[in-house]
């Protein structure tokens, strides 16, 4: 029976060759199947390895020091942030000298804290290595590195300060020029400041920094006359007070900025000019020490070592 059924199935040519065509199709949908999924299982352990990556980096060292630091700096930022007025104040400077992290009271406390141990650390085991002290000097060089760690930072965030407003009193007669320049064209205030934060991006950026930020502060929702006497506040400079008051009263009274402007703009020139020449008259006096220290004994010398070889040869001396 089996031999006669396989016999009439290849008597028909056209029943096998259908029989063939439907197994290769199945076999073909059942590998192409298996196929896909077994991407997409690739596909989901992968995707689970590189989520449970970060997972697995918890227990690394690097992490934990990270949660760490962030743990000890809220803590400081909690317990020690206590007087509002030096804290207000100490924000004030940070913010000037650039440093805009809201966690930046925290780390300034931490980082002179930390500072102060190393460095009075590093003079207690470190320093007799070079330099033998004993009984009291090394107790003197202790206290030293100690205060010296204690007040770094203070002097650092001076120095910062210091070339950033350097920088700003430098900057801002160009930075009321373009504004002058912007006004002229019809732009408003707030378009003006966000055009000469553009241009002056690269020349300054500490200034365009700021400008930035008051650009955002406007947007946010701040009036043009509170966002001024901020920018003013963080750029630390009289000439940045005297504008924002400048603007103020102008908006209060109705007149026009791009006149007040104008006319503190040829101030603002005329005032550094007049800082340059104070330089420039001022050079010949600071250089009379140097001259003095480094020259004079040079010429003392050339002029009477002739004059003593020639009495010490004849035996004068």
């Amino acid at each position: 029976m089996v031999a006669d059924i396989i016999a009439g199935a290849f008597r028909d040519s056209q029943s096998l060759l259908v029989t063939l065509l439907v197994f290769l199709a199945a076999g073909t949908l059942a590998f192409a199947l298996m196929a896909v999924a077994r991407a997409r299982v690739s596909v989901k352990r992968r995707h689970a390895r590189i989520m449970d990556g970060p997972r697995q980096s918890r227990n690394a060292l690097r992490y934990s020091s990270a949660r760490a630091v962030s743990r000890i700096i809220d803590y400081t930022n909690k317990h020690y942030a206590t007087d509002e007025d030096a804290m207000r104040v100490l924000r004030r400077r940070l913010v000037q000298a650039g440093i805009y992290d809201p966690r930046g009271v925290a780390l300034f406390f931490v980082g002179r804290t930390a500072l102060a141990v190393v460095l009075a650390a590093a003079a207690y085991f470190l320093l007799p290595f070079v330099w033998p002290l004993q009984g009291t000097m090394k107790w003197l060089s202790v206290i030293v590195g100690g205060v010296a760690g204690y007040v770094g930072p203070s002097i650092y965030i001076d120095k910062r300060i210091a070339s950033r407003t350097t920088e700003h009193r430098s900057g801002f007669p160009d930075f009321l020029d373009l504004l002058v320049v912007c006004s002229n064209a019809g732009l408003s205030m707030e378009a003006a400041l966000e055009r000469v934060c553009r241009e002056m991006g690269e020349s300054y950026p500490s200034l365009a920094a700021n400008i930035h930020i008051t650009n955002l502060e406007i947007r946010a929702g701040r009036n043009l006359k509170d966002a001024l006497e901020r920018f003013a506040d963080r750029l630390a400079l009289e000439e940045a007070r005297a504008f924002a008051t400048l603007i103020n009263q102008s908006i209060d009274l109705g007149s026009s900025i791009t006149d007040a402007l104008r006319v503190y703009s040829d101030d603002m020139r005329h005032k550094r000019m007049a800082r340059a020449e104070e330089k420039a008259y001022a050079l010949p006096a600071k250089l009379s020490l140097p001259m003095m220290i480094c020259i004079f004994p040079v010429l003392f010398v050339v002029i009477l070592l002739p004059v003593i070889v020639r009495l010490s040869s004849k035996g004068y001396f």
